[in-house]
């Protein structure tokens, strides 16, 4: 048996279910129970070191 057929052969096989597993374990890690909070974390970083707004003028001689 020559190189490319056995190649070939293990990537038809176990290969594919390796890497079948690995995303499946990849889709419930990013789906557990406990991951909304680190979501929500990481979607509202990029948020954390802004400025608010300055009050406008206007609403400051209402006042």
């Amino acid at each position: 048996m020559d190189m490319y057929s056995l190649m070939r052969e293990f990537a038809d096989s176990w290969a594919l279910l390796a890497l079948f597993v690995v995303f499946l374990g990849v889709v419930l890690w990013a789906y557990r129970p406990g991951s909304r909070a680190v979501h929500d974390d990481i979607a509202q970083s990029i948020f954390r070191n802004d400025l608010k707004p300055a009050p406008d003028a206007a609403q400051d001689r209402e006042a």
